[in-house]
C-alpha cells in the first residue's frame, strides 16, 4: 500500500506547485496511521517556500521515509525534525510488562486524564516515549495511550524475551490474592484477577509458587489458576465457553476504559470474554465491527449464533458517517449479554421481561469471530512468542 501511495505521489510530480506539503501528509497518513488510536502520524511542516522543516512524531517509519521521497521528487528543500518513536532517549528499554493486577492506561499523562484502557498483569508492552513519570505505551491490539511508570516493569528485548520463555500461570478467578506464603492467613502480596499472568517458579502442594515481573514472589492457589501452557492448548472460543465465560462476569460494574473483571465499558467486556477463551480482539467497538465475518444488518437475529458480537448505534446518512456506539454478545434464546449500567442480559423479543427497546432501536449489524481472525484478531499465546 505505501508503494502504491509513493507512486501515485511521484506521478503528481509535475503539479508540484499546486501540492501542499500537508495535502502530501494527509495522504500518507489515510494510509499508514488511518485510526490515531493505533498508529501515530503527527507530522507537520513549517515555513514556507521552497524550504521547510518537518516536525512531530510517528512510529511509521515507513510512512516517514515515503514523505520524505516524496518532497525530494518535487526539489523541496527540507529539514526532517521529526521524533521517530520508539525514542531515542529510552535507551534499551523499549519493551515492558505490566505489573499489577491491573493497570490503568489513560489518554494523556495524567491521572486525571480519560482511562483509555487497561493491562492485566503480565501482558507485554511496547514502550514509545517517556514524558516526566509517564510512558507512552502500546498494547498487544495496538491501542496506544499513556501509563504511570508504577505499572509497567520496563525491559529491553531480551530481558523480555527471557520472561516470555519462563513458565507460566494464568488466573482464572474474576478475584483473588497472591500470598506470602502456602497460607491465605498469611500476608497478601497483592490482589488478583481473572486474566493475569505470573511466572512460576514452582509448584508446592495446593500452591504455585510464583514471580511478578518486578520479582516480587508470591503463592498462588492452584484451584484458582492453571499452568498457561496447559490452558493454551485446551482453550478456544466456542459457543459454549463464551457464554460461560460471558455469564461469569455478570453483575460486573460498567467501567468507563475498563477490560477486566474489576470493570469493563461495554467492549472492554467484549474483548475480555475473547480474552479467557484464548483471543486478543481489537479493543473498541468502533474497531471490533471490522473484525470477524459479517453476518446481519437487518434485524434477522435468527441468524444469530452465540458467541457473536451485535453492535449498536446510528447509521449513516447523507451528511453523517455511521457511529458504533455499543456491543455486546449474543447468547441465544433471543438474548444478548452487555455491559450497560453493570454486566446484564437482554432480549430483543418484544414480549420478554427484560426486553432491551432502546438497543433494539439502535441496531446496526452483527458479526461472528469464533474461528474468524480478520481484523486484527490474534492468539493470547503470541504475546510470549
Amino acid at each position: 500500500m505505501l508503494a502504491v501511495v509513493l507512486s501515485i505521489l511521484v506521478t503528481d510530480c509535475t503539479n508540484q506547485n499546486d501540492q501542499q506539503v500537508s495535502d502530501i501528509i494527509r495522504s500518507i497518513k489515510t494510509v499508514v496511521a488511518p485510526d490515531k488510536r493505533v498508529a501515530i502520524f503527527d507530522i507537520s511542516a513549517e515555513g514556507s517556500g521552497s524550504t521547510i522543516v518537518l516536525t512531530g512524531e510517528t512510529d511509521q517509519p515507513e510512512g516517514l521515509s515515503v514523505l520524505e521521497d516524496s518532497l525530494k521528487i518535487r526539489g523541496i528543500d527540507f529539514e526532517n525534525e521529526v521524533l521517530v518513536l520508539p525514542d531515542e532517549e529510552l535507551g534499551k528499554k523499549t519493551m515492558g510488562v505490566a505489573r499489577n493486577s491491573v493497570v490503568n492506561i489513560r489518554s494523556n499523562p495524567r491521572h486525571s486524564a480519560e482511562l483509555a484502557t487497561q493491562a492485566l498483569l503480565g501482558m507485554p508492552l511496547k514502550v514509545l516515549k517517556k514524558e516526566g513519570s509517564w510512558y507512552l505505551i502500546q498494547t498487544p491490539e495496538d491501542y496506544i495511550s499513556w501509563i504511570d511508570a508504577g505499572g509497567i516493569q520496563l525491559m529491553t528485548d531480551a530481558e523480555l524475551e527471557e520472561w516470555k520463555q519462563t513458565e507460566k500461570i494464568i488466573y482464572l478467578n474474576n478475584f483473588g490474592f497472591s500470598y506470602s506464603d502456602r497460607s491465605t492467613d498469611s500476608q497478601v502480596i497483592s490482589d488478583l484477577v481473572m486474566g493475569n499472568v505470573l511466572k512460576m517458579i514452582s509448584e508446592n502442594g495446593n500452591y504455585y509458587e510464583v514471580e511478578y515481573p518486578d520479582g516480587r514472589n508470591a503463592f498462588v492457589r492452584k484451584n484458582e489458576a492453571m499452568l498457561f501452557n496447559v490452558w493454551k492448548t485446551m482453550t478456544k472460543p466456542t459457543q459454549e465457553t463464551l457464554v460461560t465465560t460471558s455469564k461469569q462476569l455478570m453483575g460486573i460494574p460498567y467501567l468507563w476504559g475498563g477490560t477486566s473483571s474489576k470493570g469493563v465499558d461495554c467492549s472492554g467486556f467484549t474483548k475480555t470474554i475473547y480474552l479467557m477463551n484464548g483471543k486478543i480482539i481489537p479493543r473498541d467497538a468502533s474497531q471490533q465491527v471490522f473484525a470477524g465475518e459479517f453476518v446481519d444488518d437487518s434485524k434477522d437475529f435468527e441468524s444469530l449464533q452465540p458467541g457473536d458480537l451485535i453492535f449498536f448505534g446510528t447509521p449513516a446518512t447523507a451528511d453523517r458517517s455511521r457511529r458504533v456506539v455499543h456491543v455486546g454478545m449474543w447468547i441465544g434464546n433471543n438474548e444478548f449479554i452487555h455491559s450497560s449500567g453493570r454486566v446484564r442480559i437482554s432480549s430483543v423479543d418484544p414480549n420478554a421481561p427484560n426486553f432491551d427497546e432502546f438497543n433494539v432501536n439502535r441496531y446496526l449489524e452483527s458479526r461472528r469471530y469464533i474461528e474468524k481472525n480478520e481484523g486484527n484478531v490474534i492468539e493470547v499465546s503470541d504475546m510470549f512468542n
